[in-house]
């Protein structure tokens, strides 16, 4: 692997979800420290799974990894990050201020902007010389969806560059008041992120058009920031002797080919590697250390008879939805699932019936327009940029605010706008508009990755308590984003996954926290299933077999309601390959 050799001491490992981040970090982690080398492992994406992979609880602390002595792991746990920052600032002023102030100062920092502020702080603490970090050779980091990475890569230089400015009478003055300590912190973890004898960037991709056309943008977007040492890993591919004698393998091949042979030219300059699919699911320490080898041997199973299932397709829970005549269809889960294409695919089926649809995203890295390539009466398209989004709320609050303000006044007000915590309070209105919406039309949204979207919903939820909290004495009709949420009657969450062990474990952990939150996930749909299709290849055969234990999971023990999406030969893009999507036959008669 061109990556491993003479690695720095710091690799970042990322990309969009689901092309194999962890696994690929988790088994790069296990190669260093067996030949040597003291590893620690680290996610910074706040729906972590390296524990899943390892079968262990890891957890906000690090970890040793049993049966792999010089290795051991930490998962950033955004919200305990949280309780450990707001304890570290409002501790001391217990007793010595008066409550009021107390109770103030802990409002502020109830916030998802104190979330991400804490998980940042963490962050950087690793990268930099300390007694923390000291005892390790290498440290690996797992990190979030591409989107959310590039946000937490550029925060030291955005965090500096504000506290340099000053914060003026900043809003996010409680989650701010941790900040003015760390500025050394920040200014060494910036060094140590743009300096390429320390610090390496793996973009891990799947042979996939669309993946890899995002992934020549995060090269460009990381590179613009200073991480200049990239490497490329294209994962899962699938080996040539599978598409000999086997038509849905012959189409995956020929995809991941033709992708490949029209890369996109500003990743043809960097080392890559490829890793070829295997037939096992990455859960467990074998499965890891046989990830990277080159030329695995070909894998032989009898194939006797197709397998059969008996589950809804998608065309039935559009039904569901459809009844209603409006409302807001949310789709969450980890990265990589497709929700992109599954949102859009029910959008189409919407909009083909007749009825008014709006369809959006909350995710950075989604590429919508791509997914439909066309156009469709009753269908409107949107996108909420966070850059946009902050544009417009910081000219709104100049053009009212600002307005009323001397010239002084209004510069220490545009300083306060260029707080990055200035961008959860104009994301959260742009969602809260598109929310109000969903009463005259169907709004389907595509959400970011899981962590992203729970910070989103956190935002949510503090919005809500805070209204809450202010109305309580009226006796004035309101209703919030979150309330909107929580009515099955208006919202409709959709969790998709696929039927792997890891994606199936995460979806379930984000229904429990949906569910804390007052949110009931109104149906599953498990995507891009080969036990729904028919397949002759030994290995996609072998691949379709594991998922029968968890499509079985997912229909007894998780959702109330399920569809199962197949694999299909051909990618789902465009309006006509949309629809096809929503009335293709997912299962066969059968059993489990």
């Amino acid at each position: 692997m061109n990556y491993l050799i003479k690695p720095p001491r710091f690799l970042f490992f990322t990309g969009k979800g689901g092309v194999g981040k962890t696994s690929i970090a988790c088994a790069t982690a296990i190669h260093l420290a067996e030949t040597g080398q003291r590893v620690l492992l680290v996610s910074t994406d706040p729906a972590s799974n390296v524990g899943q992979v390892f079968g262990i609880h890891i957890g906000n602390q690090i970890t040793a990894i049993p049966s792999i002595p010089l290795l051991a792991a930490l998962e950033i746990d955004p919200q305990a990050a949280a309780q450990v920052y707001r304890n570290r600032i409002v501790d001391p002023v217990r007793g010595v201020l008066p409550d009021a102030v107390v109770k103030s100062i802990e409002e502020q920092l109830s916030g998802a902007c104190t979330t991400e502020i804490a998980a940042f702080d963490e962050f950087t603490a690793l990268l930099i010389d300390s007694a923390l970090t000291d005892a390790y050779d290498h440290i690996i980091f797992d990190t979030a969806p591409t989107g959310h990475t590039i946000r937490l890569l550029s925060l030291p230089t955005a965090w500096s560059g504000f506290l340099e400015a000053g914060k003026g009478d900043a809003s996010c003055l409680g989650p701010l008041a941790g900040l003015e300590k760390q500025r050394s912190q920040y200014k060494a973890a910036v060094d140590a992120l743009a300096n390429p004898e320390r610090t390496r960037l793996i973009l891990v991709a799947r042979a996939q058009q669309a993946t890899l056309r995002e992934v020549a943008r995060t090269h460009e977007e990381l590179a613009a920031i200073g991480l200049s040492q990239q490497y490329l890993v294209i994962n899962g591919i699938l080996p040539s002797i599978e598409a000999d004698h086997d038509a849905l393998a012959a189409a995956i091949f020929q995809r991941e080919q033709t992708a490949l042979n029209t890369i996109p030219a500003p990743l043809k300059a960097l080392p890559c590697d490829f890793v070829m699919l295997k037939a096992f699911n990455l859960v467990g320490l074998d499965a890891l250390r046989h990830l990277l080898i080159e030329s695995p041997p070909h894998i032989q199973v009898a194939i006797d008879a197709p397998i059969e299932l008996n589950a809804p397709n998608l065309s039935e829970l559009v039904n569901g939805i459809a009844a209603d005549g409006h409302g807001l269809v949310m789709l969450m889960g980890k990265g990589g699932v497709g929700k992109t294409t599954l949102a859009a695919a029910i959008a189409v089926e919407l909009a083909h019936r007749g009825l008014p649809v709006h369809l959006t995203t909350s995710d950075p890295a989604a590429h919508l327009t791509e997914t439909l390539n066309g156009v469709l009466n009753n269908l409107t398209v949107s996108r909420i940029d966070p850059q946009v989004e902050t544009e417009r709320y910081r000219q709104h609050v100049l053009d009212t605010k600002g307005a009323k303000l001397d010239e002084q006044g209004r510069a220490l007000l545009e300083e306060d706008l260029r707080s990055p915590c200035t961008e959860e309070i104009a994301v959260f209105q742009a969602f809260s508009r598109i929310i109000r919406e969903a009463g005259k039309k169907f709004v389907v949204m595509d959400t970011a990755p899981t962590g992203h979207t729970l910070l989103l919903l956190d935002a949510t939820g503090a919005y809500h308590r805070e209204v809450s909290r202010q109305m309580s004495d009226s006796s004035v009709h309101y209703l919030t984003p979150m309330m909107q949420l929580q009515d099955e009657k208006q919202t409709k969450v959709l969790l998709v996954t696929l039927a792997e062990t890891t994606p199936v474990l995460e979806a379930a952990n984000l229904q429990a926290d949906l569910q804390r939150a007052g949110i009931e996930p109104w149906a599953w749909i498990i995507n891009n299933s080969l036990a729904a299709t028919v397949t002759h290849s030994a290995l996609l055969h072998q691949r379709a077999m594991n998922e029968l234990r968890e499509i079985n999971a997912v229909a007894t023990q998780h959702a109330k309601r399920y569809a199962i999406v197949p694999l299909l030969k051909e990618e789902p893009i465009g309006v006509t390959r949309l629809l096809e999507l929503t009335g293709a036959l997912a299962t066969k008669n059968g059993n489990f």
